[in-house]
Order: structure tokens, then C-alpha cells, then sequence
């Protein structure tokens, strides 16, 4: 039964990335001269996140703490990350981001065309140039746009939390940004990664906790361990 709701699944998914990634071009073309950021195709991708997740009656959410006044300020977002449906978990809450992703996705027919013509950013975690590259998430978040940063760098296999990078951290402390910490729970359940087959019943939890700023902080390290250990913490309480 798992094996056949997943080929079903996957068929409707690729039905919609394909349907999606139609009008993103066409609004694409349209907005480039003057969406500086790809914030109209970028909000478009909240409706293929919903479509996603919408199909089945035996997928539930909860969503807590997603107060727009946490984003008031120049901030950047980071989640703990356990498996794909993580991206359109994060897509249902109520505000555009501008993603960090690895350059290899970018490379992926029509999903990696989607993520270059929404203005996301894609870096090469093994490049000492890495760092530097965040960078041009300033302008954006300067603008009011979250920058949405996985500070494990990639999928956790055990459903805890890994090992933080210095990158979303450094950024914040270097340009006085907000750090926004979410927990996701769900989605490693439903689909761990590694696994192509979707589980047909799980109940997805989202729990945005309060911003942290970084003059409360001595360091991008205290900063890094404070964020960490309130999503490990959030984790284990879900």
C-alpha cells in the first residue's frame, strides 16, 4: 500500500512541478526587469508547497509561533533538516524567503531551473569561497526578505540534530541580523532521507521560536550554541 500511494504520489508531485515551473517561467520573463529579488516567482512556489501537501487527507500540520513580527527586523532563518518535505513544510509559513541550496540542485531538470528563477542562492559548502557567497543574501534580507539557511548543511540520517555550520552565524554577527529558529517534525517520518516512499498518514509539526539577536551574544559561536541547543531542545519536547 506504501509502495503504490508513493508511485501515485510522485506522479502528482511531478504534475505539479512541471505546472508550476510553466507559470514561474512566464512570470519570470514578465518580472526580471524590474523584481529585482524574484519575489513574485519566489511567492508563487508557496502555491506548489500547498498543492503538495494538500493532496492527502492523511497528512495533518500544526504550525505554531509564526508571528510576522518575528521577521520585523533584518533576520535570518534556520531549521533543523531531515528529509524533502522540509522545503514545502517551510513554504506554508507566511512569509518569502530567500533560500541557501547546494549548487548541485541547480542542475536538476526543471526543479533546479525553478530554484534559479525564484532568486535563490546555491553554494558549494566545500569551497573556502562559501562563506563569501552568503553575502549576497545582505542585500535581500536588508529589503525585508528572511534569508532561510539549514545550518546542518544537508539531511540529518538519525532525525537529531547535527552538527551546525559557522555560515548563517558569521553572517548574522557580521551584519547585525536577527536569528530565527524553527523546528520541523515530520518530515524524517514520513520520508527519511534516502528514501523515495512517502509514508500515507504522519502529522507534520512547524514551532517558530522567538528571534535571537546577536548583540545578546558575545561571539557567532555562543550565537550558533544558543541556536542549537533551542532546536535540539524543541526537537525532543515535540
Amino acid at each position: 500500500m506504501k509502495t503504490l500511494f508513493s508511485i501515485i504520489i510522485w506522479i502528482y508531485w511531478t504534475v505539479c512541478i512541471i505546472s508550476f515551473f510553466l507559470v514561474i517561467s512566464i512570470l519570470y520573463v514578465l518580472t526580471f526587469p524590474f523584481d529585482r529579488f524574484n519575489t513574485i516567482p519566489n511567492k508563487t512556489l508557496r502555491g506548489l508547497a500547498w498543492v503538495m501537501l494538500k493532496i492527502n487527507p492523511g497528512w495533518t500540520m500544526t504550525v505554531d509561533g509564526d508571528d510576522l513580527r518575528k521577521i520585523s527586523k533584518p533576520t535570518i532563518v534556520i531549521s533543523n533538516h531531515q528529509s524533502f518535505l522540509d522545503l514545502p513544510l517551510l513554504y506554508r509559513l507566511p512569509w518569502t524567503m530567500k533560500w541557501v541550496a547546494k549548487k548541485s540542485m541547480f542542475r536538476i531538470p526543471i526543479f533546479g531551473w525553478i530554484i534559479y528563477m525564484t532568486g535563490q542562492l546555491g553554494i558549494d559548502r566545500r569551497s573556502l569561497k562559501s562563506a563569501k557567497t552568503l553575502d549576497s543574501l545582505v542585500a535581500p534580507v536588508k529589503a525585508g526578505i528572511p534569508a532561510m539557511i539549514f545550518p546542518e548543511g544537508t539531511r540529518s540520517r538519525t532525525g537529531n540534530v547535527q552538527h551546525f555550520k559557522n555560515g548563517a552565524f558569521m553572517l548574522a554577527q557580521k551584519y547585525n541580523f536577527n536569528v530565527l529558529p524553527v523546528v520541523l517534525r515530520g518530515g524524517g517520518e514520513a520520508m527519511p532521507p534516502g528514501e523515495w516512499r512517502v509514508s500515507p498518514r504522519q502529522h507534520f509539526v512547524i514551532s517558530v521560536l522567538e528571534p535571537l539577536n546577536i548583540r545578546q551574544f558575545e561571539s557567532a559561536s555562543e550565537l550558533k550554541e544558543k541556536a542549537f541547543s533551542l532546536i535540539q531542545k524543541e526537537l525532543d519536547s515535540l
